[in-house]
């Protein structure tokens, strides 16, 4: 076993017996980690309170080569996640990113974009800006690096440069926008305003952050809640567990 040292954040914590835990962590440079924290649920753990849920922490384990537990040796917290003090909405969008970075991604596969990228989101949930633009934006960068970005730019099955106005249609499971040659046989097929379209390509923008300030009507961003809604559930072969909580997500104001 070798002994390896890493950024974290804290996606599961489960009891494993009076003294101990299991967590699951998003590391910065082994991605996702399964490991057995032995004593953490003491009183005086040498793990200092660092394995709450959300928290960023700097851990140090021992690999196993085997699908066993990681074992966690140390944790020091560099920052709780502080969002859920101010309202349920920035808690419940925690706990979406933590849903994501748990069920999108694979075992020891590191994504250290991905890890910023939530870094950054968890921080922003602790700012002024809406909580639907965070989340949004978090959901398209997710998906843009784990190379699960729908086409947004030309058709998904052919790959033909697609004029975007009116409306246009995006196929679920054929993963992006379709041309009209390209509709017959395919399923999960809906209609979207070139709106919603338009702004979905502007909050994948990897360098970008218009995503910050461009209008979203109360319209375009139901569309996009129904459109992503589907798509992520189809990549999971499940509703996310915040579903209801992504819904009342589009009822709410956006700047």
């Amino acid at each position: 076993m070798s002994s390896e040292k890493t950024l974290a954040i804290v996606v599961r914590v489960v009891e494993f017996s009076e003294t101990s835990c299991i967590v699951t962590l998003f590391t910065r440079d082994f991605g996702k980690i399964g490991a057995l924290a032995k004593g953490a649920r003491r009183p005086k753990s040498s793990f200092e309170s660092a394995l709450d849920l959300l928290a960023v922490c700097r851990i140090v384990f021992l690999h196993k080569s085997s699908e066993s537990l990681d074992l966690l040796t140390e944790a020091k917290l560099e920052r709780r996640f502080r969002a859920a003090t101010r309202d349920l909405s920035r808690l419940y969008a925690g706990y979406y990113v933590a849903e994501l970075l748990r069920d999108l991604t694979h075992g020891g596969d590191p994504y250290p974009a991905l890890y910023d990228a939530a870094d950054a989101t968890l921080l922003e949930l602790e700012g002024e800006l809406e909580v639907q633009r965070i989340v949004l934006r978090f959901e398209m960068r997710a998906l843009d690096i784990l190379g699960h970005l729908p086409a947004l730019h030309g058709c998904a099955a052919c790959g033909q440069a697609m004029d975007v106005t009116g409306r246009i249609l995006f196929g679920q499971l054929a993963g992006g926008l379709l041309c009209p040659s390209c509709r017959a046989g395919q399923r999960q097929v809906v209609s979207v305003t070139a709106e919603a379209s338009e702004t979905l390509r502007l909050f994948a923008a990897p360098h970008e952050d218009q995503w910050q300030y461009v209008p979203v009507d109360a319209r375009t961003r139901g569309e996009i809640r129904g459109i992503l809604g589907q798509y992520i559930s189809n990549l999971l072969d499940r509703r996310p567990r915040m579903h209801d909580y992504l819904g009342v997500l589009s009822s709410g104001t956006t700047k």
